[in-house]
Protein backbone atom coordinates (compact mmCIF):
# COMPACT_ATOMS: atom_id res chain seq x y z
CA UNK A 1 0.00 0.00 0.00
CA UNK A 2 3.27 2.47 0.51
CA UNK A 3 3.61 2.17 -3.21
CA UNK A 4 0.33 3.67 -4.03
CA UNK A 5 1.03 6.99 -6.10
CA UNK A 6 -1.28 9.83 -6.46
CA UNK A 7 -0.76 9.45 -10.56
CA UNK A 8 -2.16 6.05 -10.02
CA UNK A 9 -5.13 7.17 -8.19
CA UNK A 10 -5.68 9.84 -11.11
CA UNK A 11 -5.35 7.61 -13.75
CA UNK A 12 -7.79 4.93 -11.84
CA UNK A 13 -10.62 7.27 -11.67
CA UNK A 14 -10.25 8.38 -15.29
CA UNK A 15 -10.56 4.61 -16.61
CA UNK A 16 -13.64 4.01 -14.13
CA UNK A 17 -14.95 7.16 -15.72
CA UNK A 18 -14.79 6.27 -18.98
CA UNK A 19 -14.46 2.66 -18.93
CA UNK A 20 -11.84 3.02 -21.92
CA UNK A 21 -8.28 3.17 -21.97
CA UNK A 22 -7.61 5.18 -24.95
CA UNK A 23 -10.15 7.94 -23.57
CA UNK A 24 -8.31 7.55 -19.94
CA UNK A 25 -5.30 8.22 -21.25
CA UNK A 26 -6.35 11.17 -23.77
CA UNK A 27 -8.20 13.09 -20.52
CA UNK A 28 -4.87 12.56 -18.59
CA UNK A 29 -2.71 13.40 -21.50
CA UNK A 30 -0.35 10.71 -21.79
CA UNK A 31 0.02 7.61 -23.36
CA UNK A 32 -2.29 4.41 -23.50
CA UNK A 33 0.29 2.16 -22.41
CA UNK A 34 1.53 4.08 -19.56
CA UNK A 35 -1.78 4.29 -18.03
CA UNK A 36 -1.97 1.19 -18.50
CA UNK A 37 1.06 0.31 -16.83
CA UNK A 38 0.59 2.07 -13.77
CA UNK A 39 -2.93 0.66 -13.71
CA UNK A 40 -1.53 -2.58 -13.08
CA UNK A 41 1.48 -1.90 -10.71
CA UNK A 42 -1.68 -0.39 -8.66
CA UNK A 43 -3.14 -3.93 -9.05
CA UNK A 44 -0.34 -5.92 -8.09
CA UNK A 45 0.52 -3.48 -5.39
CA UNK A 46 -3.31 -4.18 -4.51
CA UNK A 47 -3.27 -7.74 -5.15
CA UNK A 48 -6.39 -7.95 -6.82
CA UNK A 49 -7.59 -6.81 -9.93
CA UNK A 50 -9.43 -3.58 -10.17
CA UNK A 51 -11.10 -3.72 -13.99
CA UNK A 52 -12.53 -6.39 -16.49
CA UNK A 53 -10.84 -6.26 -19.57
CA UNK A 54 -12.82 -6.25 -22.69
CA UNK A 55 -12.25 -5.57 -26.36
CA UNK A 56 -13.84 -2.12 -26.51
CA UNK A 57 -14.41 -1.73 -22.91
CA UNK A 58 -13.36 -1.93 -19.69
CA UNK A 59 -15.61 -2.31 -16.31
CA UNK A 60 -15.45 -2.16 -12.55
CA UNK A 61 -14.43 -5.44 -10.68
CA UNK A 62 -16.18 -5.24 -6.85
CA UNK A 63 -12.77 -4.37 -5.75
CA UNK A 64 -12.57 -1.76 -8.54
CA UNK A 65 -16.04 -0.39 -7.72
CA UNK A 66 -15.94 -0.43 -3.92
CA UNK A 67 -12.42 1.57 -4.15
CA UNK A 68 -13.95 4.08 -6.62
CA UNK A 69 -16.07 6.52 -4.29
CA UNK A 70 -12.93 6.53 -1.79
CA UNK A 71 -10.19 7.50 -4.71
CA UNK A 72 -12.44 10.21 -5.48
CA UNK A 73 -12.91 11.34 -2.08
CA UNK A 74 -8.88 11.28 -1.88
CA UNK A 75 -8.49 13.17 -5.24
CA UNK A 76 -11.17 15.57 -4.01
CA UNK A 77 -9.35 16.07 -0.90
CA UNK A 78 -5.95 16.60 -2.93
CA UNK A 79 -7.41 19.39 -5.39
CA UNK A 80 -9.05 20.95 -2.18
CA UNK A 81 -5.18 21.31 -0.83
CA UNK A 82 -4.27 23.22 -4.01
CA UNK A 83 -7.45 25.63 -3.40
CA UNK A 84 -7.32 26.32 0.29
CA UNK A 85 -3.27 27.47 -1.49
CA UNK A 86 -4.77 29.64 -4.31
CA UNK A 87 -7.64 30.88 -1.78
CA UNK A 88 -4.83 32.48 0.02
CA UNK A 89 -3.64 34.39 -2.64
CA UNK A 90 -7.01 36.59 -2.22
CA UNK A 91 -7.71 36.86 -6.03
CA UNK A 92 -7.97 35.22 -9.19
CA UNK A 93 -4.53 33.86 -9.62
CA UNK A 94 -3.10 30.18 -10.60
CA UNK A 95 -5.00 27.43 -12.55
CA UNK A 96 -9.07 27.81 -13.00
CA UNK A 97 -11.22 25.53 -14.22
CA UNK A 98 -14.09 26.32 -15.94
CA UNK A 99 -17.25 24.48 -17.23
CA UNK A 100 -19.38 26.02 -20.02
CA UNK A 101 -22.50 24.45 -21.53
CA UNK A 102 -22.11 24.39 -25.41
CA UNK A 103 -25.00 26.89 -25.94
CA UNK A 104 -23.06 30.04 -24.57
CA UNK A 105 -19.75 28.79 -24.64
CA UNK A 106 -18.47 30.13 -28.13
CA UNK A 107 -20.16 33.07 -28.02
CA UNK A 108 -19.68 34.11 -24.54
CA UNK A 109 -15.88 32.58 -23.79
CA UNK A 110 -14.51 35.26 -26.22
CA UNK A 111 -14.99 38.19 -24.17
CA UNK A 112 -14.81 36.51 -20.88
CA UNK A 113 -11.31 35.26 -21.75
CA UNK A 114 -9.80 38.38 -23.18
CA UNK A 115 -11.52 40.05 -19.66
CA UNK A 116 -9.52 37.43 -18.02
CA UNK A 117 -6.41 37.73 -19.52
CA UNK A 118 -5.58 41.40 -19.56
CA UNK A 119 -6.90 41.62 -16.01
CA UNK A 120 -5.44 39.16 -14.41
CA UNK A 121 -1.99 38.35 -15.85
CA UNK A 122 -1.31 35.40 -13.50
CA UNK A 123 -4.58 33.13 -14.18
CA UNK A 124 -4.31 29.15 -16.04
CA UNK A 125 -7.78 29.09 -17.49
CA UNK A 126 -8.09 25.55 -18.79
CA UNK A 127 -12.09 25.20 -20.37
CA UNK A 128 -14.32 22.40 -20.32
CA UNK A 129 -17.08 22.64 -22.91
CA UNK A 130 -20.11 19.73 -22.47
CA UNK A 131 -23.74 19.38 -21.38
CA UNK A 132 -24.84 20.55 -17.86
CA UNK A 133 -25.58 16.92 -16.76
CA UNK A 134 -22.08 16.05 -17.01
CA UNK A 135 -20.63 19.34 -16.30
CA UNK A 136 -22.60 18.91 -12.77
CA UNK A 137 -20.76 15.44 -11.70
CA UNK A 138 -17.21 17.10 -12.87
CA UNK A 139 -18.10 19.82 -10.49
CA UNK A 140 -19.11 17.46 -7.54
CA UNK A 141 -16.73 15.20 -8.21
CA UNK A 142 -13.94 17.96 -8.05
CA UNK A 143 -12.88 18.12 -11.63
CA UNK A 144 -13.55 21.98 -12.57
CA UNK A 145 -13.60 24.74 -9.81
CA UNK A 146 -16.96 26.46 -11.48
CA UNK A 147 -19.29 26.06 -14.63
CA UNK A 148 -21.25 28.57 -16.62
CA UNK A 149 -24.54 27.27 -17.39
CA UNK A 150 -28.64 28.15 -17.22
CA UNK A 151 -30.39 28.04 -14.12
CA UNK A 152 -31.81 27.07 -12.57
CA UNK A 153 -29.82 24.24 -11.29
CA UNK A 154 -31.39 23.14 -7.99
CA UNK A 155 -28.11 21.13 -6.31
CA UNK A 156 -28.02 21.30 -2.57
CA UNK A 157 -24.51 20.91 -2.55
CA UNK A 158 -23.85 23.76 -5.22
CA UNK A 159 -24.15 27.63 -5.01
CA UNK A 160 -25.99 29.08 -7.81
CA UNK A 161 -25.59 33.19 -8.46
CA UNK A 162 -27.88 34.44 -11.59
CA UNK A 163 -25.76 36.69 -14.15
CA UNK A 164 -28.08 37.94 -16.66
CA UNK A 165 -31.12 37.18 -18.86
CA UNK A 166 -31.31 37.15 -22.52
CA UNK A 167 -34.48 36.05 -24.73
CA UNK A 168 -34.87 33.29 -27.27
CA UNK A 169 -35.09 34.29 -31.10
CA UNK A 170 -37.06 33.16 -33.93
CA UNK A 171 -35.17 32.26 -36.80
CA UNK A 172 -36.99 31.31 -39.90
CA UNK A 173 -36.00 31.67 -43.67
CA UNK A 174 -35.76 35.03 -45.08
CA UNK A 175 -38.99 34.71 -47.28
CA UNK A 176 -40.96 34.63 -44.32
CA UNK A 177 -39.43 37.82 -42.77
CA UNK A 178 -42.52 39.77 -43.38
CA UNK A 179 -45.12 37.50 -41.76
CA UNK A 180 -45.90 37.98 -37.91
CA UNK A 181 -44.01 36.33 -35.58
CA UNK A 182 -45.75 33.07 -34.44
CA UNK A 183 -47.18 32.49 -31.12
CA UNK A 184 -46.71 29.37 -29.13
CA UNK A 185 -49.29 27.97 -30.53
CA UNK A 186 -49.24 28.45 -33.72
CA UNK A 187 -45.28 27.93 -32.96
CA UNK A 188 -46.15 23.57 -32.42
CA UNK A 189 -47.81 23.80 -35.69
CA UNK A 190 -44.99 24.52 -37.54
CA UNK A 191 -41.70 21.99 -38.24
CA UNK A 192 -39.50 23.47 -35.37
CA UNK A 193 -36.33 22.30 -35.20
CA UNK A 194 -34.32 21.70 -31.85
CA UNK A 195 -30.75 20.53 -30.26
CA UNK A 196 -30.48 16.87 -29.77
CA UNK A 197 -31.47 15.02 -26.49
CA UNK A 198 -29.27 16.35 -23.80
CA UNK A 199 -28.95 20.05 -24.26
CA UNK A 200 -30.78 22.25 -21.55
CA UNK A 201 -31.28 24.61 -24.44
CA UNK A 202 -33.82 21.88 -26.11
CA UNK A 203 -35.87 21.47 -23.06
CA UNK A 204 -36.30 25.37 -22.45
CA UNK A 205 -37.33 25.67 -26.23
CA UNK A 206 -39.88 22.42 -25.74
CA UNK A 207 -41.22 24.34 -22.46
CA UNK A 208 -42.12 27.60 -24.45
CA UNK A 209 -43.78 25.92 -27.10
CA UNK A 210 -46.06 23.62 -24.72
CA UNK A 211 -44.18 20.36 -26.40
CA UNK A 212 -43.31 16.71 -25.17
CA UNK A 213 -39.82 15.98 -25.56
CA UNK A 214 -40.87 12.47 -25.52
CA UNK A 215 -42.41 13.02 -28.81
CA UNK A 216 -41.40 11.25 -32.54
CA UNK A 217 -39.07 14.05 -34.27
CA UNK A 218 -37.21 12.12 -36.85
CA UNK A 219 -34.51 14.37 -38.65
CA UNK A 220 -35.48 17.60 -36.95
CA UNK A 221 -32.88 17.29 -34.25
CA UNK A 222 -29.24 18.85 -34.63
CA UNK A 223 -25.95 19.05 -32.66
CA UNK A 224 -25.24 22.04 -32.61
CA UNK A 225 -27.39 25.74 -33.27
CA UNK A 226 -25.00 26.14 -36.45
CA UNK A 227 -26.55 23.09 -38.18
CA UNK A 228 -29.92 24.25 -36.79
CA UNK A 229 -29.57 27.89 -38.30
CA UNK A 230 -28.38 26.11 -41.54
CA UNK A 231 -31.11 24.17 -41.86
CA UNK A 232 -33.32 26.52 -41.63
CA UNK A 233 -31.56 28.59 -44.12
CA UNK A 234 -32.40 26.02 -46.72
CA UNK A 235 -35.87 25.98 -45.96
CA UNK A 236 -36.40 22.80 -43.55
CA UNK A 237 -38.49 24.61 -40.85
CA UNK A 238 -38.04 27.08 -37.76
CA UNK A 239 -36.03 27.40 -34.76
CA UNK A 240 -35.28 29.27 -31.61
CA UNK A 241 -31.60 30.55 -30.54
CA UNK A 242 -30.42 32.36 -27.62
CA UNK A 243 -29.90 36.05 -28.41
CA UNK A 244 -26.30 36.29 -27.80
CA UNK A 245 -25.85 33.69 -30.85
CA UNK A 246 -27.21 35.76 -33.03
CA UNK A 247 -24.24 37.59 -34.29
CA UNK A 248 -22.58 34.43 -34.90
CA UNK A 249 -24.74 31.78 -36.15
CA UNK A 250 -26.64 34.08 -38.89
CA UNK A 251 -24.27 35.77 -40.15
CA UNK A 252 -23.73 33.22 -43.25
CA UNK A 253 -27.32 32.06 -43.38
CA UNK A 254 -29.73 33.43 -45.18
CA UNK A 255 -32.51 33.52 -42.70
CA UNK A 256 -34.64 36.10 -40.99
CA UNK A 257 -34.20 36.70 -36.96
CA UNK A 258 -37.02 38.04 -35.10
CA UNK A 259 -38.10 39.02 -31.42
CA UNK A 260 -41.54 37.27 -30.33
CA UNK A 261 -43.90 40.24 -29.42
CA UNK A 262 -46.04 38.49 -26.81
CA UNK A 263 -45.28 35.85 -24.63
CA UNK A 264 -41.03 35.93 -24.76
CA UNK A 265 -38.97 33.33 -23.72
CA UNK A 266 -35.71 33.40 -22.23
CA UNK A 267 -33.18 32.06 -19.90
CA UNK A 268 -31.09 33.06 -16.86
CA UNK A 269 -27.04 32.31 -17.69
CA UNK A 270 -25.52 31.77 -13.89
CA UNK A 271 -22.52 30.69 -12.41
CA UNK A 272 -22.32 27.74 -10.10
CA UNK A 273 -19.29 26.04 -7.60
CA UNK A 274 -19.39 23.77 -4.60
CA UNK A 275 -20.34 25.62 -1.62
CA UNK A 276 -17.33 23.87 0.30
CA UNK A 277 -15.03 25.47 -2.47
CA UNK A 278 -12.07 27.37 -0.36
CA UNK A 279 -12.15 29.54 -3.81
CA UNK A 280 -15.76 30.96 -3.29
CA UNK A 281 -14.93 34.88 -2.99
CA UNK A 282 -12.94 34.17 -5.86
CA UNK A 283 -15.31 32.87 -7.93
CA UNK A 284 -17.71 35.56 -7.39
CA UNK A 285 -15.16 37.68 -8.16
CA UNK A 286 -15.30 35.58 -11.51
CA UNK A 287 -19.27 35.46 -11.53
CA UNK A 288 -19.00 39.43 -11.81
CA UNK A 289 -16.38 39.18 -14.85
CA UNK A 290 -18.51 37.03 -16.65
CA UNK A 291 -21.84 39.35 -15.79
CA UNK A 292 -20.17 42.38 -17.43
CA UNK A 293 -19.43 40.02 -20.83
CA UNK A 294 -22.54 38.97 -20.65
CA UNK A 295 -24.01 42.06 -20.60
CA UNK A 296 -21.59 43.31 -23.51
CA UNK A 297 -19.61 45.65 -20.97
CA UNK A 298 -16.34 46.20 -20.60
Amino acid sequence: MDNLTLRQLRYFEALARHGHFGQAAASCSVSQPALSVQIKDMEETLGAPLFERGTRQVRLTGFGAALAPRVRDILGAVDELGEVARATRGRLVGRLRIGVIPTVAPYLLPRVIGALTQGYPGIDLHIRETLTETLIGELTGGRIDCAIVALPISESGLTEVALFTEEFMLVRPSADAGKPVPDRERLREMRLLLLEEGHCFRDQALSFCNVRSALSRDGLDGSSLTTLVQMVGAGIGVTLIPEMAVAVETRSADVAVQSFTEARPSRTIGMIWRKTSPLATQLGELAEVVRAAGQGEG
